[in-house]
């Protein structure tokens, strides 16, 4: 389709008419347009314009200036947009259909609520104001106050009341519903009863898939801003300012102080049938979302997945709210992954899609398309449950997962189509004596050997592609001494502190074993079982439970791992990754211990939890950790 007509507009218009001024109705829907097609200056002669349906078109962007400031109904599903600023110049918009967008989030859906005032409908569903809803609680209140009371007074406790008891929305959105009732019942206070700004909230935010129904019930957070919000019952304040942490205060060097780390967020929102009272469901696995901007390679941002139960749900860390969460009946999911691809459009421009990959007992991996929203490919990966999966860091599409079929496959996902569809394809299969846990490939040659801690043991892979063998047994077993893992036992915390620094942990001794890559895969010579050199011991639980999955931060130096009563263990390596010292006799504390808040600060029973595992982004800004009592905690760094 080329550039739009006048002729194409009264073909296309109604009523029929030999003049554009006098269309009122105009469908331009399924003409494969693009942005440039939309002529500003022929469009603005539709002077009587009220209703525009541009749907299943390839517009990217509304071009600005269209002029029809008349239209009061526009149709724009099933395009590829990407922001909705441009929508401000129709004042006059009552209702809007932006559904199958897959670049618009519901964030964006949320703003059109401000942009519009007048916004009736947003995806045919209600769109109407908080505003009614303060002012008959000023009416309620006014009518209830004693003459006594000073008017001060009366104004101060009408915006905490209103805080309170005004319900609009969704649970998902409580935090910015509280924060525009405080606006709108200051702004009534300050007007003495005047007429108020009216600002949209839609009741239910326009959702992408009805699969979707992101809420969170937080059991305890903590409101960053700069003004502070009343908080409803079940939303409770944390008591202490900071999170208690045993240790030195300062760092093993002497030189760097120990994190402030602040508990901003504790949530529930994996909680079957989103219930508060479900303290059962397990949460498995977390990963933050890497920035894929230019020049950031290896850098995270503050959006963080985790898993548990039968949902995934993406969490902003700052604000505590749940963005998506996506529901699988009768899945129980183990692990996430993230990669971002770039997918070239239907207009032929290149966008780059954050894809989340998540995998549980079914063995399936469900592709999840995380801006918009919804699932777009399932690869039916194994037969037996899938414990661990992880992108490879230097091929986009390269996704590892391993099964407790004993066998590890790498799959090429491949790029979706223009029907965001995936065609995935298997490359290589290993062969394991035991189940997998964690999946590693080597930092410095990640295209080359994968490392795996598992049940029995640690193992490494050659995984190069060009070689013809597309069915592996383990190419080595890597074994510890005595006072770290004995060989044979589970490994089952795994990740490289740098390029060469890998930090892993058995179950049952009691410590975690720094070890140096390329001195052990030096003195391998024609071996097949090689004993790791061992650079450090770190001082860990005593406990003889299991999975418990460390982590590390190689931009900090830092390593970290939870424990079966609510801890938080951090260790700074940076002096061992610096000086690699001789091993010492004794395994080395750790730099500190963050402790698990007391119940009384949670707002709940939960008396002892265990910390499955704890994840930080590249920059150490915020702590997520998962505990086997359905909570996801976050804590965030206090910067010096």
């Amino acid at each position: 389709m080329g550039p739009l007509s006048a002729r194409l507009l009264i073909q296309r218009g109604r009523p029929k008419s030999d003049r554009l001024g006098k269309i009122r109705s105009l469908d331009l829907s399924g003409l494969k347009l693009l942005s440039e097609h939309l002529d500003p200056k022929l469009l603005s002669r539709l002077k009587q314009l009220q209703e525009l349906d541009l749907s299943n078109n390839q517009l990217e962007t509304l071009p600005a200036n269209l002029g029809l400031s008349h239209l009061r109904i526009l149709h724009c599903a099933n395009n590829q947009l990407g922001d909705v600023t441009a929508l401000c110049q129709f004042p006059q918009l009552e209702e809007l259909s932006l559904e199958g967008n897959p670049f618009l989030t519901v964030s964006d859906n949320l703003k059109v609520s401000f942009l519009l005032p007048k916004l009736r409908k947003v995806n045919g569903k209600d769109a109407s104001s908080t505003c009614s809803q303060v002012t008959a609680h000023w009416e309620k209140f006014m009518a209830a106050l004693s003459p006594e009371e000073g008017a001060e007074k009366a104004q101060a406790d009408f915006v905490k009341s209103a805080v309170r008891d005004v319900r609009y929305g969704p649970d998902s959105l409580s935090d910015f519903t509280q924060w525009r009732v405080r606006m709108i019942s200051e702004e009534l206070v300050a007007s003495g009863r005047a007429q108020v700004h009216e600002a949209d909230v839609p009741e239910k935010p326009p959702q992408v898939t009805a699969t979707l129904e992101p809420r969170i019930r937080p059991v305890a957070s903590k409101r960053l801003g700069d003004v502070p919000l009343s908080l409803s019952p079940n939303k409770r304040v944390c008591t202490s300012p900071l999170a208690q942490v045993e240790g030195s205060p300062m760092g093993p060097d002497g030189s760097q102080p120990a994190l402030q780390l602040e508990p901003l967020h504790f949530l529930q929102c994996h909680s079957k049938n989103n219930s508060p009272q479900d303290l059962d469901t397990q949460l498995w696995a977390c990963a933050f979302e890497p920035a894929w901007e230019e020049g950031q390679a290896g850098a995270t941002s503050q959006t963080v997945a985790t898993c548990g139960g039968e949902a995934v749900c993406v969490i902003d860390c700052q604000t505590g709210m749940v963005l998506h969460k996506y529901k699988a009946p009768g899945e129980e999911f183990f692990s996430v992954a993230w990669t971002a691809l770039m997918v070239v459009t239907q207009a032929g421009h290149k966008k780059r899609w954050s894809v989340l990959a998540a995998a549980g007992l079914r063995g399936l991996v469900r592709l999840l398309h995380v801006r918009a929203g919804f699932c777009c490919g399932v690869i039916r990966a194994h037969k037996k449950a899938i414990a661990t999966l992880c992108f490879s860091p230097t091929h986009e599409t390269h996704l590892f997962t391993a099964s407790y079929d004993k066998r590890i496959i790498l799959w090429d996902i491949g790029v979706p189509n223009h029907d965001y569809e995936f065609q995935a394809s298997q490359l290589l299969t290993l062969d394991a004596t035991s189940i997998a846990l964690r999946l590693c490939p080597v930092a410095s040659c990640p295209d080359t050997y994968l490392l795996a801690g598992c049940e029995g043991g640690c193992c490494c892979w050659d995984v190069r592609l060009d070689q013809p063998q597309k069915r592996r047994v383990c190419e080595v077993e890597f074994v510890f001494s005595e006072g770290s893992e004995a060989s044979g036992r589970r490994v089952d915390g795994l990740a490289f502190v740098n390029e060469d620094v890998v930090a892993s942990k058995g179950s049952g001794l009691g410590t975690i074993c720094l070890w140096s890559w390329s001195q052990t895969w030096g003195s391998r010579g024609s071996q097949s079982t090689v004993a790791v050199v061992v650079l450090a011991q770190l001082q860990w639980s005593l406990t003889e439970l299991a999975y418990f999955s460390l982590s590390t931060c190689p931009d900090e130096g830092t390593v970290l791992c939870g424990d079966e009563e609510g801890n938080v263990w951090l260790y700074d390596v940076r002096h061992i990754l610096a000086q690699q010292p001789p091993l010492l006799a004794a395994p080395q504390p750790p730099t500190q211990i963050l402790k698990w808040p007391q119940p009384q600060a949670l707002g709940q029973t939960v008396t002892r939890t265990m910390v499955n595992m704890v994840v930080a982004n590249s920059t150490f800004t915020y702590l997520t950790a998962l505990t086997d009592s359905n909570i996801v905690a976050i804590w965030r760094r206090n910067q010096p």
